[in-house]
């Protein structure tokens, strides 16, 4: 068994679900990808059930509970969405090891900002206590913009850990200085999460390339969530190959 990165590596499969819904035909299969992911090393399985189902369904959710469940006990089950009534029962019936809440609007084609928890934070802590009652960890989707005033009223939901928003850092492929800029917000976000006592998830379009100067600056990442990236990867490597490649850009930021 190779050593782990001290970054886990969380596969998004929502890419390939919409790949999937092209037709309706049961292939590429989400949960056949994902078996491949954690064959390859992938320490888990995230998805985002959106009340469309455009890509991601209902489904597909006890079928990648029992694959994590009989095949990779030692995996994790993320699951992201809007707190909805409708995605809280989701998370009850399918018993994730973390739920990722974020504030999108069900017509956005992507998640594209964090919580404004100077408005929201009394709203997500009931949310938040109602999820952990039953064993859930939860993880509240922020930007990474160095309010530290916002990520101390995140700690004071209850939440366990924040992912840190890296959209616009991933929109900096073609602009190095542009990126350093926004690799330093993201620590300072990180830097105040930790000083709250959270701990540090991150995710949206990061790649291989992008990854790594990521977690030099903040080794201290707990989980990374790939998807676009991955799955672009993946038809040009292969999945396992992918998640070999990102797994090394984890090993080489930590």
């Amino acid at each position: 068994m190779p050593d782990q990165p001290s970054t886990r590596l969380s596969v998004n499969l929502n890419a390939i679900a919409m790949l999937r819904n092209r037709r309706d035909l049961p292939w590429p299969s989400v949960t056949g990808l994902g078996a491949e992911a954690l064959a390859a090393g992938a320490h888990g399985i995230t998805v985002h059930p959106r009340p469309d189902q455009r890509h991601i369904r209902f489904s597909d959710l006890p079928m990648l509970r029992a694959l994590l469940d009989d095949e990779y006990p030692s995996a994790e089950f993320n699951i992201e969405g809007y707190p909805s009534d409708a995605f809280l029962a989701l998370i009850e019936a399918n018993q994730p090891d973390q739920a990722t809440l974020v504030p999108d609007d069900p017509a956005q084609a992507t998640s594209d900002h964090g919580w404004d928890l100077h408005r929201e934070s009394g709203r997500l802590k009931p949310i938040v206590a109602r999820l952990k009652k039953l064993g859930v960890r939860v993880s509240l989707f922020v930007d990474g913009d160095g309010d530290a005033a916002a990520i101390d009223l995140a700690a004071e939901t209850g939440a366990d850990r924040v992912e840190l928003y890296t959209g616009p850092y991933g929109a900096c492929y073609d602009d190095p200085a542009k990126a350093a800029a926004e690799i330093e917000r993201l620590g300072s976000t990180a830097d105040a999460a930790h000083a709250s006592g959270l701990g540090v998830n991150a995710g949206h379009d990061l790649t291989v390339a992008n990854l790594s100067p990521l977690l030099s600056r903040i080794p201290t990442v707990l989980e990374v969530s790939i998807g676009h990236g991955l799955t672009a990867d993946a038809l040009q490597y292969g999945m396992a190959e992918a998640v070999r490649r990102f797994l090394a850009a984890c090993h080489n930021g930590s």
